[in-house]
């Protein structure tokens, strides 16, 4: 018998979580009579989210920030994967760039933002590149931890057999690795949406719910931010969703499992 634990379960266990969650939410505002404007009840943002979605600005906002994310998502993982190729392949590259790609995650995307503006302007570019920014270190460490993994006797015995650098990729470093890289995307893309917001917010813009955060935080509209929350909450959880159905279909031991 498998150890996965079944798809009703997958789906059950999380979505009790989110329902207790709510309910705790409701009884807080309940029982402590706490003032709307500093926490709504569950009831009003969901209403308000219903009317959000309906709009078509907020549906420009929500596939403007969608977009940004996805080619951001692009952009880093064209870079993160070939170069954590080389890290994992060559002892020399993996000793000249860990420290610097160790030093550039101390550095807070709000900080680099404004640079990003000033050298790629207040466009798509600057976003896009803020994006990569993000995902680019999870992609590039799973990326290398996968690909150190794959048993060197291995590799060794390929290469012995006459297989060059790319078929010892395409038919072994690639497959043993391909859990790690998966993972390694599933977290980048599920923190593209935070990227895009970011830019969003730090650099402006008129589309994009990073905009409609900033014009809600000036408003103080409570009921609406936690709405635009929920919104991304949810957006993070298809996305990662949607790579955890992309790791089942491309394993290559289910069909072994489904005989």
């Amino acid at each position: 018998m498998s150890d996965q634990p079944r798809a009703w379960v997958r789906v059950v266990t999380p979505t009790a979580v989110v329902v207790a969650l709510f309910l705790i939410w409701q009884a807080i505002v309940t029982f402590t009579h706490i003032n709307p404007v500093f926490l709504p009840t569950p009831r009003l943002v969901l209403l308000r989210l219903g009317q959000q979605l309906v709009t078509a600005d907020f549906l420009r906002d929500l596939f403007s920030t969608l977009g940004e994310a996805a080619l951001g998502c692009l952009v880093g993982a064209g870079i993160a994967l070939p170069l954590g190729y080389a890290i994992a392949s060559w002892r020399l590259v993996g000793l000249a760039m860990t420290p610097l790609i160790a030093a550039s995650q101390a550095i807070p995307a709000v900080a680099i933002a404004p640079l990003l503006a000033i050298w790629a302007g207040y466009g798509l570019t600057a976003k896009v590149s803020l994006c990569a920014l993000m995902v680019f270190f999870p992609m590039l460490l799973n990326s290398v931890l996968g690909l150190r993994q794959v048993d060197g006797r291995l590799i060794d015995a390929a290469q012995l057999d006459g297989a060059n650098a790319w078929s010892l990729l395409a038919h072994i470093q690639a497959p043993l690795a391909r859990r790690a890289i998966l993972t390694g995307l599933r977290g980048g893309f599920t923190l593209s949406i935070t990227g895009a917001v970011v830019g969003e917010f730090v650099i402006g813009g008129s589309h994009g719910l990073g905009r409609v955060v900033a014009v809600q935080t000036n408003m103080n509209d409570t009921t609406g931010l936690f709405a635009t929350v929920l919104t991304l909450c949810a957006l993070a959880i298809l996305i990662y969703a949607a790579m955890i159905g992309l790791e089942t279909i491309t394993d290559p031991t289910r069909e072994r499992t489904r005989r």
